[in-house]
């Protein structure tokens, strides 16, 4: 403990610190995540009250208005109608934006609630979504337990609920969801229960694109795990078995692609429905792995500055992934991390959205939450909160013709 968290602990009534000891670790973690939501509650609601009419909403819209832009919508189509048989196209023969973008287990999740209660989708997605991160938030300090010391694994669940953009945990996405299972499968990796991963990359895979990447992380973990047999033996039984779900959740990670070949009849239907979101910014182009980050790059600063920067990224993020505090995490998560990495250059194109499409690297927020410094903590959250308000100025809050999605 840094000298002044013992002076700012010890300057607490003897019969706080006692009963602070003696609260179970769920409440306390239940404590962090409400106390965050009424802060983030209150920044969309001063944001909510001064927006005016954009395509989602009238103006000064609702909290579940509010809650509900963007992308909402298209899950909202999704719990109601399904998905396209035939593809929609511009005026230029592509393919336009469409449902088939967004995977099917939130919106049914959330339809399926509708159809028991008999209320409408607004309410019905944010209270999943709370519920999820909250869920999200219990696990979380159970993973972060199995690598770091109690009061760690507990500040970095701080950090996780109020995170630039923890918005997103009590709005109408997937995110919620698909963090809740992403660490459950984590937690199931590090406790090496593979037969039970079974059933959970299923669903994840049908949440959000994850697939893939967390195949690579399973290989890798089959991979070190035979490397290292002697010193921490690897039974035939595990090694076929944790080999099995790397396989299964490298099928699930093409599993919505041959769902929309299946419906649609085109083989190509999802990615070029995805590809359909980028041609804003650089046309339609074909998907050629590991080019976009540089063609966004080019578009944002030019070339070759932009190609320059990207490779200044991969380098910084390579040397943080070995810096001391991320290997305090252990080699499973730091694998989860890099293959989801990896698999975000491979295919996504860097914009606005980049920011969201980086939450499920979120365990390093436990590396981020190693200094036990009271002035370094009480400034991240601080920080935390301050991004908060930027990013649903930016990304959430419409002025105009906004071109710059959440």
């Amino acid at each position: 403990m840094s000298p002044a968290t013992a002076a700012a602990a010890s300057a607490l009534p003897a019969r706080w610190r006692a009963r602070y000891r003696l609260t179970p670790w769920w409440a306390k973690v239940i404590v962090i995540w409400a106390l965050s939501r009424v802060v983030t509650t209150t920044l969309i609601l001063i944001l909510a009250s001064v927006q005016g009419d954009n395509p989602w909403t009238g103006a000064h819209p609702t909290y579940l208005q509010f809650a509900n832009m963007w992308d909402g919508l298209w899950y909202n189509i999704v719990a109601v109608s399904g998905y396209p048989s035939v593809l929609p196209v511009t005026d230029t023969g592509h393919i336009a934006e469409n449902a088939w973008a967004f995977m099917p287990a939130y919106p049914m999740l959330v339809r399926l609630l509708m159809l028991i209660t008999g209320l409408g989708w607004a309410p019905l997605s944010v209270f999943v979504s709370l519920a999820f991160s909250l869920a999200t938030a219990l696990l979380f300090y159970k993973l972060m337990l199995r690598v770091l010391p109690a009061s760690t694994a507990l500040f970095s669940v701080v950090l996780f609920s109020v995170a630039p953009l923890s918005p997103l945990l009590q709005f109408g996405y997937a995110e919620s969801m698909y963090l809740f299972l992403l660490t459950l499968a984590l937690m199931l990796l590090l406790d090496r229960r593979y037969a039970l991963l079974f059933p959970v990359i299923a669903v994840m895979a049908v949440t959000r694109p994850s697939g893939l990447a967390f195949a690579l992380a399973l290989g890798l973990h089959v991979i070190y795990r035979f490397v290292t047999r002697r010193r921490d033996p690897f039974p035939m039984r595990e090694r076929m078995l944790a080999a099995s779900v790397a396989l299964f959740s490298a099928v699930m990670g093409f599993a919505w692609l041959l769902a929309a070949w299946a419906v649609t009849g085109s083989m190509s239907s999802y990615t070029d429905t995805e590809l359909a979101w980028r041609s804003a910014y650089i046309g339609y182009q074909e998907l050629v792995p590991f080019t976009a980050w540089f063609q966004s790059g080019g578009w944002w600063l030019g070339q070759p500055f932009g190609s320059i920067v990207v490779i200044a990224l991969i380098l910084a993020f390579t040397i943080f992934m070995f810096s001391p505090p991320v290997r305090r995490l252990g080699v499973d998560l730091r694998f989860w991390v890099a293959s989801y990495a990896l698999y975000l250059l491979a295919v996504f194109f860097p914009q606005s959205s980049t920011f969201r499409l980086l939450m499920p690297m979120f365990p390093l927020l436990g590396a981020i939450a190693i200094p036990r410094n009271l002035a370094y903590r009480i400034a991240l959250v601080v920080l935390g909160i301050a991004g908060q308000w930027g990013w649903l100025l930016i990304a959430w809050g419409v002025d105009g013709a906004d071109w710059t999605p959440p």
